[in-house]
């Protein structure tokens, strides 16, 4: 149904630009812009005395069904209190990003505390014991001796191979 109506409108459209019909025949509610091209300007009014009569110009974005859907959701957006553009202020940021990071730190703190709230040691005893691990390993470093440089090579040779 749809594909002959478009059909049909560009049929009309070619016939149109060829001279076939007349433009007065021609109206602007039968010329619905197809793949983004506006209908042709209308035909002029003329006065009584010869002289073309002004009229408004032609507003391509009052056609255009893209641009009215846009604009709807934007004002639903807004009517929603939501911010599609992300057009903040520094400032709004700045307050959003504190009060996040003071969110997960509160969270985190409440989440320590209840790992810890049947722990007899003190959170001074939990700090030095963590303080002697990292000690311990920074004294004894793990020593992991590099790979052979061939075993790398023919590794990155056989990836080669096999991607290709």
């Amino acid at each position: 149904m749809c594909e002959d109506s478009c059909v049909n409108s560009v049929k009309a459209r070619v016939a149109f630009l060829e001279g076939d019909l007349s433009p007065h025949k021609y109206g602007r509610k039968d010329m619905a812009p197809v793949m983004g091209v506006p209908p042709p300007p209308p035909e002029p009014h003329m006065g009584p005395d010869g002289i073309i009569l002004p009229r408004k110009p032609y507003n391509p974005c009052l056609i255009s069904n893209n641009h009215k859907d846009l604009r709807r959701e934007l004002l639903f957006n807004q009517k929603m209190g939501k911010n599609v553009l992300n057009q903040k202020s520094e400032l709004q940021r700045a307050l959003e990003r504190r009060q996040r990071d003071s969110a997960l730190r509160r969270e985190s703190q409440k989440n320590r505390e209840e790992t810890y709230k049947d722990d007899p040691r003190t959170a001074l005893q939990r700090a030095l014991e963590q303080r002697a691990k990292q000690l311990e390993l920074s004294e004894n470093p793990i020593n992991i001796e590099p790979p052979n440089p061939l075993v790398t090579a023919r590794a990155k040779l056989r990836t080669r191979t096999d991607s290709q």
